[in-house]
């Protein structure tokens, strides 16, 4: 790293808390915080929507996958979020915003208390905020494995130094802090890349390399599945990332709740889908160029950043360095943000009767506090990433595995076909899929695909046939769903979101 290259970083950061600090101004309240005053633009929303699903574990975890093997990480890891959220244009984004505008919800898992009962809500509030914590984790020691590559930083310092930075501007700022630096983010990311596709066409001998490259690979390198990322895994990761992509990650469910109307959800979320399925292609060329430009690497997880440090000028080391924090603090801040809402709105009015009774201006305290430690807690267990099997092994076997039984209740629950499905099929579907995933990973030697693919479907399994056996319904959840399917009332006839009775609990 030269001091050029530092400059460029340390400017990228100061424009970050800048940006956060700005934003605070335009947060009065706590809907502010969690929502952005529900008027972010479409285009705002399915930029950040995008930016906010991955991570720099792409250049690591998932750059070491494409130096192995090639192309099939950009099937199984992006091609699947594209599909699933495309889906989700159609089926979630519009339910989301009616959710928040009608309801009154300020955070992903609120509708849960009258939809369910409180001991659901709270079940998936405590398994998923844990689950987060560990999720984060895995995105701090992401960056801080690059930071070390590129500069020799130690890994807890890259750690405490990106966290710290987020930590700023996301408590200060809150949602519209996370969607003004996730577009910033994300135009930083747009020329990072465009240095790094000019550095490795130029060593692949000009442009006639985008061409050309493919034949000179490895042998499976073109093959969109392999041995250990299944057909099998390819389709159940569709569903997973279906769910993950459209609330199951509450972050995002934000963001369509965050946009003025349904149409504008929508829209969003269809911006969103098309980045997925387009942009991944340009930030993984020099990927999947790796093993040509840097062969024989005994740690395939460093290729991107050894070929940044190779191939690039003193300046745009640093430009490059930038675009991988832009993915980490992109996806931590809106995490956070989510975290605080589901703890803030669901978790601490059921543990502390106190908050029931909160003013407006505690409710926000709260919401910085809680942010703050949720930040806070996160960097600390990423400081032990190396010892829970390390960035892939968290982001893949156990966020990929235990994100569909904490999210099928929570997304199935507001779709007209499952109204028989009550609090019983939500809890037993839970419970099932963990308990599942806890058997297959820990008392059998089971593969990738039997990990990711069991407690899901076991869930799914158990949520539905419960439902037709032992159905539970009643009006109240027959008014939720009816209210959040409903499309002849999208708008008030002056274009504003029509209100609807609030959800207490």
């Amino acid at each position: 790293m030269h001091a050029l290259d530092w400059t460029v970083v340390c400017g990228y950061f100061g424009v970050m808390v800048a940006i956060g600090w700005w934003s605070r101004r335009r947060v009065h309240d706590v809907k502010d915080f969690y929502l952005a005053g529900r008027r972010m633009p479409w285009w705002l929303t399915g930029i950040s929507h995008h930016m906010s699903g991955y991570s720099a574990v792409m250049f690591v975890a998932f750059a070491g996958v494409a130096y192995t093997d090639g192309i099939t990480v950009y099937f199984w890891a992006f091609a699947t979020i594209g599909i699933g959220t495309a889906i989700g244009a159609w089926l979630f984004a519009a339910r989301w915003n009616r959710l928040s505008s009608r309801l009154g919800v300020a955070s992903p898992l609120e509708y849960l208390a009258e939809r369910y009962n409180i001991p659901t809500q709270q079940a998936l509030a405590w398994s998923g905020s844990l689950l987060k914590i560990f999720d984060v984790a895995s995105k701090w020691f992401a960056v801080s494995v690059l930071l070390n590559s590129f500069a020799g930083v130690p890994l807890t310092l890259g750690i405490i130094i990106t966290g710290t930075v987020t930590m700023a501007y996301c408590t200060a700022g809150g949602l519209w802090a996370d969607a003004l630096t996730d577009f910033g983010q994300f135009i930083i990311q747009g020329l990072a890349a465009i240095v790094m596709i000019w550095a490795v066409l130029a060593e692949l001998g000009g442009v006639s390399g985008l061409w050309t490259l493919w034949g000179d690979l490895p042998e499976g390198h073109l093959s969109p599945t392999t041995a250990k990322y299944t057909t099998v895994f390819l389709m159940v990761y569709i569903l997973v990332k279906t769910l993950e992509y459209n609330g199951g990650m509450w972050n995002l469910a934000q963001r369509y709740m965050a946009a003025p109307d349904t149409h504008a959800a929508r829209r969003g979320a269809i911006l969103s889908a098309t980045l997925y399925l387009v942009w991944p292609l340009v930030l993984m060329f020099p990927m999947f160029a790796a093993p040509l430009i840097v062969p024989g690497l005994e740690d395939p997880t460093t290729s991107y950043a050894v070929m940044t440090t190779t191939l690039l000028p003193a300046g745009m080391v640093g430009l490059v360095l930038a675009g991988f924090f832009s993915h980490t603090m992109a996806m931590v801040a809106s995490d956070a943000n989510a975290i605080s809402s589901v703890i803030t709105r669901d978790m601490l009015p059921v543990m502390w009767n106190r908050a029931r009774a909160f003013t407006e201006q505690q409710r926000l305290n709260a919401a910085r506090i809680t942010t703050f430690s949720f930040i806070t807690f996160s960097m600390i267990v990423a400081t032990q990433a190396q010892n829970l099997g390390g960035v892939l092994s968290i982001v893949v076997s156990w966020v990929g595995a235990l994100m569909g039984p904490i999210s099928i209740p929570l997304l199935l629950g507001m779709l007209p076909w499952f109204r028989s499905c009550g609090s019983r099929a939500a809890l037993v579907s839970w419970a099932g899929g963990l308990g599942t995933y806890a058997f297959v990973y820990y008392a059998l030697d089971s593969s990738q695909t039997v990990i990711v693919v069991t407690p899901i479907l076991v869930s799914l399994a158990l949520y539905t046939g419960l439902g037709l056996l032992l159905p539970e319904r009643s009006e109240r959840t027959d008014e939720i769903i009816d209210i959040a399917g409903r499309e002849d009332d999208d708008t008030d006839g002056s274009g504003r979101p029509s209100p609807g009775p609030a959800v207490t609990v």
